[in-house]
């Protein structure tokens, strides 16, 4: 009898720990992980994606690391029907303490109005998604990425500086997103004298959709290309820049990551910066505060990248003033 109630001592000695952290894990705050255009794969720590990689990276100095002070379950764009409603339905059932999500906010947002979301919107304001940025209340916050007309305005002026004869450019956006840009990229096109040729890509995707859609846009007269905020764009990044190149169009574009794939130009918000922010307010939220609470963040510093290699081939002389202005100048 000692002998039995020795052994199981000692069995139950052993698992003390593996149960101590069983118990520590389950007990970690849970963050949903969400991008319907990301791969699985770059949603790590050791991301290929630098944005992603710099997220991680100030979630790290926080005292956010995954396995040891938080859990995250990953919906990329492989996810068996990751933008289906049950799909959505099923990560709100689950109770995650915190959504964080790359668009699809509205979904997240009509699903519940109890768990806090961080996310990357395009106009919180806008999509109804909150009250003011300055103070948001319900349940969500994060960052917002530019004021369309401005934005839209100043990419066009930069596009002709490097292109005088610039008449009919082209503006690029999956078809969805489309729609919510024309009014803002037309008006700001129209202020500058130019006729707008709308270049919409079926999603989802492939290569063959977008050369289509630049060949048909240069057929209908668009002599350049401003390639929308889109995140599939942005996603296929390398293939967009080689297709608009191909075609011979001058091109601006929403992130410096094209100009480094090739790309002529970009005038953009700078997304390490965005996702430290995102991660500063998921840490604050997992400590306690209301989303409501945290302000959305605006950017008001923007990048100028400008690739002379690509001017080059296009036969484009770059204006000194614009050299000068440039935060990097690639050759």
């Amino acid at each position: 009898m000692r002998r039995r109630e020795f052994i199981a001592a000692t069995v139950i000695s052993a698992m003390l720990p593996l149960m101590a952290r069983a118990q520590s894990k389950a007990s970690l705050p849970r963050m949903i992980m969400y991008s319907a255009y990301e791969s699985l794969s770059s949603m790590y720590e050791n991301s290929y994606n630098r944005y992603i990689r710099a997220l991680f990276a100030e979630m790290r100095r926080l005292g956010l690391v995954e396995g040891k002070s938080i859990t995250i379950e990953r919906y990329g764009r492989e996810t068996p029907d990751v933008t289906s409603k049950n799909t959505i339905a099923a990560i709100v059932d689950s109770k995650p303490d915190i959504i964080f999500c790359v668009g699809a906010a509205a979904v997240f947002q009509q699903a519940t109005r109890t768990i806090p979301i961080v996310a990357l919107t395009i106009d919180a304001v806008r999509e109804g998604l909150v009250k003011s940025l300055s103070h948001p209340g319900g349940n969500l916050t994060g960052v917002t990425f530019e004021p369309e007309l401005p934005i839209h305005g100043k990419r066009f002026a930069l596009l002709r500086e490097i292109f005088p004869t610039l008449k009919s450019p082209a503006f690029l956006a999956n078809s969805g997103i489309l729609t919510y840009y024309w009014p803002a990229a037309r008006e700001a096109a129209d202020a500058q004298g130019m006729a707008l040729v709308a270049c919409p890509v079926s999603l989802p995707s492939s290569e063959a959709i977008y050369r289509e859609a630049i060949t048909k846009a240069k057929d209908e007269g668009a002599d350049a290309i401003m390639v929308a905020l889109d995140v599939d764009a942005v996603v296929r990044n390398a293939l967009v820049v080689n297709l608009i190149e191909a075609a011979g169009l001058p091109a601006i574009y929403p992130f410096t990551d094209f100009v480094v794939a090739g790309g002529l130009m970009s005038y953009s918000t700078d997304l390490v910066e965005l996702n430290k922010r995102m991660a500063s307010d998921i840490h604050a939220i997992l400590n306690g505060t209301k989303p409501g609470d945290i302000p959305v963040y605006q950017p008001t510093k923007f990048e100028f990248y400008i690739n002379l290699k690509t001017a080059k081939a296009l036969s484009l002389n770059v204006p000194a003033t614009l050299l000068s202005v440039a935060d990097m100048v690639i050759e």
